[in-house]
This record gives C-alpha cells, structure tokens and sequence, in this order.
C-alpha cells in the first residue's frame, strides 16, 4: 500500500530565520501586502519586525489585527471581504494558529465568489478551485503546526468546521523560534501539548506511514524533553529551539497522517465553550489515549519511549497503561486542568458535546480504535470525572 506524502513547498527553520522574509517577499514584486495577524503582537512590537522592513525599501504594507481566537465563521468572512475590496498581492499570516489560518483563508477565498461558509467541508456546497494569492505564513508559537497544513479551522454556533484544500498550503513558512520567546506561560503550555498531540495522533492514525512515523516520534523527542522548561523560562533558548522544531515536524506528521479522536472531541469544547484549542486538546489526551490503548498498545510502547519513558523491562501492556500515565502527568506538570469541570464545562453539556462530537467524521475516521457514540460520551464523561476508562471489546486491532 502507498502514502501520498506532501509538504509546503518551503520553509525556512531555525534561530533568525525571520531575516529570510524580505527575500521571499520580494519573489512576487508585490505592490501592496497584507499582514494578518493580532493586536497583542502589534502592542508588543513584533509586528514591527515584519513591517519595517517591508516598508523600508518601498512596500506597502495593511495590518489587519481584527481577529480573535478560536475565530468564529463571521470574523472570517468580515476577513475576506475586507481583502476582497482591496488590491492586495500577497498575504503574510504573523501570529499563532489563529492568524495563519485566517492568512490562508483569506489569500484563497478572497479570489472565489459566495461566502466562506459555502466552502465549509461539513456544510458547504462549494469547491475551491482557484490559487488565489500567494502567502506566506509566520508562526509565533509553537504548537498549531498550521504553517505547514492545508486547513483553516472556523468556530460555529456548537462545534468547529474546516475548510482544507491544498491550495491553502503555504508558499513559504518562516519557523523562528526567537519569535516565540514573547509567548506567555499558560499559551506555551496550551500549544505546547497541541503539538505533542498532533505527533501522538499522526503516529497511532490509520493513514499512518514510514515517514510520518519517523516525523511524529521525533517531534514528541523534541517537545516532551523541552516543554516543562519552556512553560518554566520563556527564555530558554534550547527549549524555544525545540519546541518550534517540534511543532514544524509535528504539523508535517499530522498533516499526511492526520489527527484523530482527540481534536474531534475538542472541537466541540472550542465551539460551545470558547476553550483555547490547545487546552481543549490537552485536557483530552489522557483520556482518549487511555480509552483507545488497547487497539495500539505497541505504537504506545514507542510513543513512551520517545516521552523518555522506558518500555525495555515492561511488557507491552503495562508499556502502555505507563504511557497513558506519562501523558497525564505531562498535562499535570505545565498546569493545564486536568478535569473538564477545570474549565468551568458543567456535567449538563455531556449531551451536546457527545452530538457534536459524533459529527467530526473526518476526524474519527483515523483512529486505529472506531469511536461511536457511546464511546464519545464514555470518554467525555471521564474527562469530568477526572479518571481513565478504557474500551471493553477484546477484538480491536493492534497496528
């Protein structure tokens, strides 16, 4: 069997990589640029470092900081119109997960007609079948990976929808990790643990391969061995270094293998609570991961060791119950509530969020374990009650 195996054209990666924009940009001799991003990274000054460059030698440069997170459908259709009415030549998304994806968004659909929501993938009626504007995409954390994939992620009224067309890949990413030593303790830990989740679901999905295995073992290397220190001191430098290293390999791994039964049940969480995606994500993973141990406990074996686990002198049962411990205090130790009453979730959304979960089927399609809906609702239900179930049926498959 084969894998189609695809990745953004370029990238850039490393310490003052940044400087490699200007070169980049100057490629397509743009008259007018627009730079999505947010208003804290215009106040903090790093929006500056894109600007003033651009500006120097003649560039006309429109910052749009009119997004929020976990952007709802409307802030991204206020978005293309915005660029529909404007003669821009190119699109610079600056900021986290958030901003690149409303970058991409808006430098694709701005060259179609209709809406954005008639090119949602659950409800749409549409097909993107134009480039549009080239782009090129700045992350400033390190966890979404979204630099380097094909979606963009909108929030509606419960849940949260996509629209993904290779056309949304980037021209170029530009993966600085100086550009992350500003980022907060508690948004470091949130996407931090994205991350690793995007790597641990791209290594047990069924479309798993060779080569987004070998990507997703080495990003969890990278941010389980440097996450605690990077939410400790933002301004740790090997830690930075690793965790946007991890996050780059992660979004590669994720986006050929894709992600599963986590991010399907966090979208709910995001869409009907407004919950940060990566703490949707990681007050999830323990508990997913414990419930589908069975139909992948050697992969969980490999993913305890690439933790700094050591699975040597355990079978591969206990490997995998330690792996599932491992994540739980991994979550524990950079201070991410580990319940989803922690979040302020009441018990009473049990149903709505096992409704909504239950409609994320391009999701749920790529966990090695099906997940039904009496399965979705066993696992909310142990995220509120804050403990580990797992599956019962004896006859799942081990990849």
């Amino acid at each position: 069997m084969y894998s189609k195996i695809v990745f953004t054209p370029l990238s850039y990666t490393g310490w003052g990589s940044i400087e490699q924009l200007l070169p980049e940009v100057e490629k397509y001799s743009p008259q007018r640029i627009l730079v999505v991003t947010d208003s804290v990274l215009e106040e903090i000054g790093l929006v500056d470092r894109i600007r003033d460059p651009l500006e120097h030698v003649g560039y006309t440069v429109d910052v749009y900081t009119d997004i929020v997170p976990e952007p709802p459908l409307a802030v991204g259709e206020k978005l293309v119109a915005y660029t529909r009415k404007n003669a821009f030549d190119l699109v610079i998304g600056l900021g986290g997960g958030s901003a690149l994806d409303l970058a991409k968004l808006t430098a694709v659909l701005s060259s179609h007609d209709g809406s954005v929501a008639d090119y949602l993938n659950l409800s749409g009626g549409k097909q993107v079948t134009e480039k549009g504007l080239p782009k090129i995409l700045i992350p400033t954390t390190a966890g979404t990976g979204s630099e380097v994939t094909n979606i963009s992620v909108l929030s509606l009224d419960r849940t949260k929808d996509v629209v993904t067309h290779d056309y949304l890949l980037a021209d170029a990413a530009i993966v600085d990790p100086e550009l992350t030593i500003s980022v907060p303790s508690k948004v470091t830990a949130a996407t931090g643990v994205d991350a690793l989740t995007h790597a641990i679901e791209a290594y047990v999905s069924v479309n798993a391969s060779p080569t987004t295995d070998g990507l997703a073992l080495q990003a969890i290397r990278l941010i389980s061995r440097s996450i605690r220190r990077a939410v400790e001191n933002g301004e740790d430098r090997e830690a930075r270094i690793d965790m946007s290293n991890g996050s780059y390999i992660a979004g590669l791994a994720f986006f050929n293998a894709g992600v599963a039964g986590v991010h399907a049940l966090a979208y709910p969480l995001g869409g009907q609570f407004h919950i940060a995606h990566g703490d949707s994500n990681a007050v999830l993973l323990p508990y997913v991961m414990g419930y589908i141990r069975k139909s992948c406990t050697k992969r969980m074996n490999d993913i305890l060791n690439a933790l700094g686990g050591n699975s040597q002198y355990l079978s591969e049962e206990e490997g995998s119950y330690e792996c599932v411990r491992e994540l739980h205090r991994l979550v524990l130790d950079v201070g991410i509530p580990e319940t989803l009453g922690g979040f302020g979730i009441p018990l009473s959304a049990l149903d709505s969020l096992t409704e909504d979960g239950v409609k994320q089927q391009r999701l749920l399609a790529r966990s090695p374990l099906p997940l039904h809906e009496t399965d979705i609702r066993a696992i909310y239900q142990s995220a509120f009650d804050g403990k580990i179930v797992e599956h019962t049926l004896s006859n799942v498959q081990h990849p």
